[in-house]
């Protein structure tokens, strides 16, 4: 597994989650991740035409048709060496099928996780990173790719382009000065069928509208709702619950799936804490679970079954 200097590991976390979150996440060091009931070991699913499976934090495992995409693969028991898990994997890496694409919206630690992708070389088709993010991949056996803004790859039938998002690309803290524009959301398209991936992101409302403009049938969206606290630390970088629905109706997406939370310490949020804050706004609202549905990690949802079964 590459890794690199505790002390440069320690200053990144740091300068990314604020000193009392890091030291939340040093005492999850000595702590058991609770571990995921009844994993799906089959995740391959004939009867969906879209299907979702959260494997934690930003770690989703999509399913279009025949086409599997995996977003920001986490699978290690730490990130940055210092933040463990606090639930183990929703799906045990031996136990995915083959991947047509892995996207990696950022470069921080708990996103782009070069032990995950260690661990998942052999069943990656093809990674995507941003604008400048190539700079951070070692020479992996499969392809890698960036995309700029609006940037669009296709091949087969599966699209996959680069939509804005608001957040950072540094990796290390030192390079913040040169690595700004290294961060994306992406949307994923295939056979008629749209999924939104946000990643990290800040709410800006023109970022969602335009997406929404040029994508006017998503079918689901990805949406982050944590870290929520300290707000006047993360809302520059960060959605929490109420600025994520609100992103989730900009977007005029069909569903939404809520991620990136509970999986790991990165704030001086409660575990729980985002669901609640979710739960209130859907009320005042008048959201029900159809239209944002919340997952368990490992839970696996077909979302748009197949009208005949194969």
């Amino acid at each position: 597994m590459r890794q690199l200097p505790r002390g440069i590991l320690i200053a990144a976390l740091v300068l990314s989650v604020g000193c009392s979150a890091a030291t939340r996440s040093l005492g999850t060091l000595f702590r058991t991740p609770r571990e995921v009931p009844n994993k799906v070991t089959h995740p391959v699913r004939p009867e969906a035409r879209l299907a979702v499976l959260w494997v934690g934090h930003a770690t989703v495992l999509v399913q279009i048709d025949d086409k599997f995409i995996l977003t920001d693969p986490v699978f290690t028991p730490t990130v940055g060496q210092l933040s463990k898990r606090l639930v183990e994997p929703g799906i045990d890496p031996e136990n995915l099928p083959p991947i047509d694409a892995v996207i990696i919206s950022h470069m921080h630690f708990d996103h782009l996780s070069f032990g995950s992708l260690d661990i998942l070389e052999k069943k990656i088709a093809r990674l995507f990173v941003p604008r400048g993010g190539l700079v951070y991949v070692p020479d992996y056996s499969f392809p890698a790719t960036e995309l700029a803004r609006w940037e669009r790859w296709e091949s087969n039938g599966l699209q996959i382009t680069a939509v804005p998002v608001k957040h950072n690309g540094m990796r290390y803290g030192l390079d913040a000065g040169w690595m700004d524009k290294t961060f994306t959301g992406y949307v994923i398209s295939y056979h008629g069928i749209t999924v939104y991936f946000g990643g990290d992101t800040a709410y800006v409302q023109k970022n969602f509208v335009e997406t929404a403009g040029r994508f006017p049938s998503i079918d689901l969206a990805l949406m982050p709702i944590a870290p929520i606290e300290p707000r006047g630390f993360m809302k520059a970088s960060h959605v929490d619950p109420n600025e994520a629905v609100q992103a989730f109706i900009d977007l005029k997406a069909r569903r939404m799936i809520p991620i990136h939370f509970d999986t790991f310490i990165n704030s001086t949020d409660e575990v729980g804490d985002a669901t609640r804050v979710l739960g209130e706004v859907m009320a005042a609202r008048n959201i029900g679970p159809e239209k944002i549905t919340v997952l368990q990690i490992g839970e696996q949802r077909t979302l748009i079954t197949r009208a005949t079964p194969p």
